[in-house]
Order: structure tokens, then C-alpha cells, then sequence
């Protein structure tokens, strides 16, 4: 290897070498950078200017901190972190007709701009739906009032909400992306000024490696959107049998018709005693006549006293 291409392949090792401890510290700064909502592209611009605009503009930018320090007036104002909230709900519903029951679970969801994206069934001997779970996802700002909706379709049995902030886990995985695809890029024109095959090949390896950190940080990303925008609740429908609510009790009768109405009811459950006694008894009673009848008329034959013969 010449001397020039010995200089070069450590100044892309180098270069190499820069780039991933800035990529690293990046993503670990990144964060903060973010909340204290600083812009490198305004500085950027700041500091391509002239040197006396900049310091006019620094200098003017000190006295309005000074003199307004609570940001009203004409100074920038902090725009509110937006939250990131994964919401998911769990209903429990039974009704005499599933069918029309889950109708009524579609026309809420439809009515929330909603879909069904999963549904699963079971049908009883007669092939009519006994059983249905659905999994609906509804956008986030209607998920209590779908949430409503909903345990008013059907007889409530069970009803469950949950939440998840995941606004730090937004942002983290927003300023690691961004962080990625600025060190692709510098790897990218690495790779452009690169003329050595061992250093083409190693820088290669080095972009496959980014690139795939880049592809995975994006797939979470899409996912946490995806999560954020929508929500998730799962409708459980069984059947029930609605039992109708007993009639009140009359009023019952005082005095002399009290007493007959009871000394019937009495005479009934003893007449009903009886007769489920003498039921039960009755096969025992045959058993014994039937046994007994033929023993009873061998011992009265023995002990019947043996005829005398006449006397002379």
C-alpha cells in the first residue's frame, strides 16, 4: 500500500470513528435537546451570518430576556408538549340475540368513525350464534364516549379501562431516528469518497449495520403512532337468558280463610307424605307376599295335628 493510500485509509478510519461517537452522543443528548426545545437549524443560520448582525441579534435577545423574563410580549413562547397516551378497554356484554346484539356494537363503532379490525364466533347445535368477540379500534379523542356507547348495547356483565403515557418513548425514539439517518448520511458520503476495495467493503458494512438500526427505530416509531392515534377495545358478546322479574305477592287473606288456606296446604303435604311413603313401600310389600305366602302355608301344615284313626 503507497504512502497517499496508507493517509487515507486512517483518515476514513477516522472519519469512521467521529461519526459513530457523534451518532452516539446525539442520541443520548437528544432528549434534552428536545424539551428545552432548542433549534440547531436557527443557530446554524445565527451563526452564518456577520458577525455584527449576530451580535445585535444576541444582544437584543438578552435585553428582551432580561426585561420580560416570564416570555409574554413579543418574545417566542414554548409551544405545549402534546401527551402520548395508548388506550385500551375490555367490555363484557350478553343479550338474548347475539346477532343483534353485535349489529348494535357495529353501528356504535361506526358512529365513533371506527372500525372492526378481528372477529371471532361460535355458533350452537342450531348454527346460531352463541358467542362473539370483536376487536375494535377507534380513534384516541373518542375512546370514552365509544367506551359508553358501548355498555349501554347490551346487558353489562364486565367493563375495564386502561391508559399508558408512552410521551418519553415518543420522543426518545423520534430523536434516535433523527440521530440514525444524520449518521447514515455521513457514512453515505464516506462511502462516495472511499477508492480503497478494503475500505469500500468495510464502510459498506458499516452503512448495512445503520441501516437496519435505522429500519427497526422506524418501525417502532410507526407503531407507537399507531397506538397513539388509535385505540383498542375488545366486546365480548355471549347469549343470556333474561329471567322476567317476578310478579309481587298478593296480598294474603287474614283470619279464617289464613287458616283454611293453611290447613290445606298442611293436609296436601301430608297426603303427599303418605303416598310417596306407601309408593316406596309398595315394591317391598310384593316381595314379601310373594316370598312369604308359600312359607306361611308350609309351617301351618306342620303344625296341624296328624289325623287319629277310629277306635274299635
Amino acid at each position: 500500500m503507497t504512502t497517499s493510500t496508507a493517509s487515507r485509509a486512517a483518515g476514513l478510519l477516522i472519519a469512521l470513528t467521529t461519526t459513530a461517537a457523534l451518532a452516539a452522543c446525539s442520541t443520548s443528548d437528544g432528549g434534552s435537546d428536545a424539551s428545552s426545545g432548542e433549534s440547531v437549524p436557527a443557530a446554524a443560520d445565527s451563526g452564518s451570518g456577520s458577525g455584527a448582525g449576530a451580535g445585535s441579534d444576541a444582544d437584543s435577545g438578552a435585553d428582551r430576556s432580561t426585561s420580560d423574563p416570564a416570555g409574554s410580549g413579543d418574545g417566542p413562547t414554548t409551544p405545549q408538549m402534546e401527551r402520548s397516551v395508548v388506550s385500551t378497554g375490555t367490555i363484557s356484554l350478553a343479550g338474548e340475540d347475539v346477532r343483534a346484539t353485535r349489529r348494535e356494537v357495529q353501528r356504535v363503532v361506526d358512529a365513533q368513525g371506527g372500525e372492526i379490525t378481528d372477529e371471532t364466533s361460535e355458533a350452537d347445535s342450531e348454527g346460531d350464534p352463541a358467542y362473539v368477540r370483536l376487536v375494535v379500534r377507534v380513534p384516541s379523542a373518542e375512546f370514552g364516549e365509544t367506551m359508553s356507547a358501548l355498555e349501554q348495547v347490551g346487558v353489562l356483565r364486565t367493563s375495564d379501562r386502561g391508559s399508558e403515557d408512552v410521551t418519553t418513548e415518543v420522543i426518545d425514539t423520534g430523536v434516535r431516528v433523527r440521530a440514525q439517518e444524520a449518521s447514515l448520511r455521513r457514512v453515505e458520503l464516506l462511502l462516495a469518497d472511499a477508492r480503497d476495495l478494503k475500505d469500500i467493503i468495510w464502510i459498506e458494512s458499516q452503512l448495512t449495520s445503520r441501516q437496519a438500526e435505522l429500519d427497526s427505530l422506524r418501525s417502532q416509531q410507526s407503531w407507537l403512532a399507531d397506538q397513539t392515534s388509535l385505540s383498542t377495545i375488545t366486546v365480548d358478546i355471549s347469549r343470556h337468558q333474561v329471567v322476567e322479574d317476578e310478579p309481587e305477592d298478593e296480598e294474603k287473606p287474614a283470619g279464617f280463610l289464613a287458616g283454611l288456606d293453611g290447613g290445606t296446604r298442611a293436609l296436601g303435604a301430608v297426603v303427599t307424605i303418605l303416598t310417596t311413603v306407601m309408593g316406596a313401600l309398595l315394591p317391598f310389600a310384593a316381595v314379601a307376599l310373594l316370598l312369604g305366602l308359600p312359607v306361611w302355608l308350609f309351617v301351618r301344615r306342620r303344625r296341624a295335628p296328624a289325623a287319629h284313626p277310629p277306635a274299635a
